[in-house]
């Protein structure tokens, strides 16, 4: 009790001899003010190396900590249905700090995006643009360059870049939509919503296309992990590093090159899967179709686990087949494959499988060797271990 007593003495004495102390903090709404609506206000909030943890509000760029000189990041959150701040911010932060010395200003403008009503605070995108176009014109003046500005948006905050982009005439160096806002703006031009012309270079990563977010490409390269649909084991908007491959590349109406990019994600941190190509040449007289399922080890026992294609493929005679896996980690060395055949037919006799040959690729470290095991019979539904060898 003693204790407890000497710790909240300490606490309040703190609390009333260091004032100055007291750090400008993201606005904390609630769903009583989403019931009434908000009004718009706009508090930026400057980090930087000196001051990772503590932010100062800026009102323009007479400031202690800004240093326009230094690359400027933005970020901008989108609609918020309850008016809590959003926990990512924090983080974020700290990364793009630990990654860079820079100005990483935060844009709160939860006061006019905590409502019910999503487009009211869809009618208030453009007005938060303009302000940061107001900061940026005075950045400007003090030495500033749009080259080294980089705005990341998520849901209608995307859209708010997009829209400061075209203040700028597409000037700004580089815009990341992370989950576009696609209500009210799908199938809207290119003035109303984001697009490739709004910075020197646009990259998206589209997370809920089959709920809230925007399907369609939106930037120079846009990728979609797992999809672009469900996201397994992570938080409401992703940040973590992933390895990609290109799915397809095209040309949009405004004639700017597009890429999309897609790639898995596994459900807990670092959420990164490690992918390999699994080449199958089989010699059954018959064409069979079914699905992999593929297990690696290494010389500790420690195990990997992949269903290598999710749809059925055909096996015919003398034909390779190439498919993708995917695992959650990696092993250097593989001591032991497993593999499992399946139709997914309940009532069919047991087919075999037989495989001429199977050959192992790293897609994470095409430089690795390959691994290869030779005239293999598989039984539907069966493990069948292996000890590989080098091909």
């Amino acid at each position: 009790m003693l204790r407890l007593c000497v710790v909240l003495i300490y606490l309040l004495y703190a609390v009333k001899t260091d004032p100055e102390e007291t750090c400008p903090a993201f606005t904390a709404l609630s769903l009583g003010n989403a019931l009434v609506g908000t009004h718009l206000n706009v508090k930026l909030l400057l980090y930087t190396r000196q001051n990772p943890t503590c932010a100062e509000e800026l009102s323009s760029p007479a400031s202690k900590y800004l240093d326009v000189t230094k690359k400027t990041t933005f970020i901008i959150h989108g609609y918020r249905f309850t008016g809590s701040a959003p926990v990512w911010i924090p983080d974020l932060v700290l990364l793009l700090l630990s990654a860079e010395d820079m100005n990483v200003i935060v844009v709160d403008w939860n006061r006019g995006a905590t409502t019910l009503i999503y487009s009211h605070a869809s009618r208030n995108c453009k007005r938060v643009a303009e302000i940061l176009k107001k900061l940026i014109d005075e950045m400007l003046i003090d030495g500033a360059s749009l080259n080294s500005m980089h705005m990341i948006g998520v849901s209608l905050g995307a859209h708010i870049s997009g829209f400061v982009g075209q203040l700028f005439d597409g000037a700004l160096g580089r815009i990341t939509g992370l989950d576009p806002a696609g209500p009210l703006y799908r199938g809207k031009p290119p003035s109303e919503r984001l697009d490739p012309t709004d910075a020197q270079f646009v990259d998206v990563v589209h997370s809920d296309t089959d709920g809230l977010g925007y399907r369609e490409a939106l930037g120079h390269i846009d990728f979609y992990p797992n999809g672009g649909t469900d996201q397994p084991g992570c938080p409401l908007t992703i940040f973590s590093g992933y390895y990609a491959h290109e799915w397809k590349s095209y040309l949009t109406q405004q004639n700017h090159p597009v890429t999309s990019m897609f790639f898995d994600t596994a459900e807990k941190e670092p959420f990164c899967i490690y992918h390999y190509f699994v080449d199958i040449i089989t010699w059954n007289k018959d064409t069979r179709r079914g699905t992999f399922s593929i297990v690696l080890a290494d010389e500790t026992g420690k195990e990997a686990k992949s269903k290598v294609n999710p749809e059925a493929a055909a096996f015919q005679r003398y034909n390779q087949i190439t498919l993708l896996a995917g695992f959650d980690q990696d092993f250097e060395n593989i001591e032991r494959i497993s593999l499992m055949f399946s139709t997914g037919s309940v009532i069919s006799p047991k087919f075999k499988l037989r495989i001429l040959q199977m050959r192992l690729r790293s897609l994470t470290d095409p430089e690795r060797p390959q691994l290869c095991r030779y005239d293999l019979v598989l039984m539907e539904n069966t493990k069948h271990t292996f000890k590989p060898i080098p091909c």
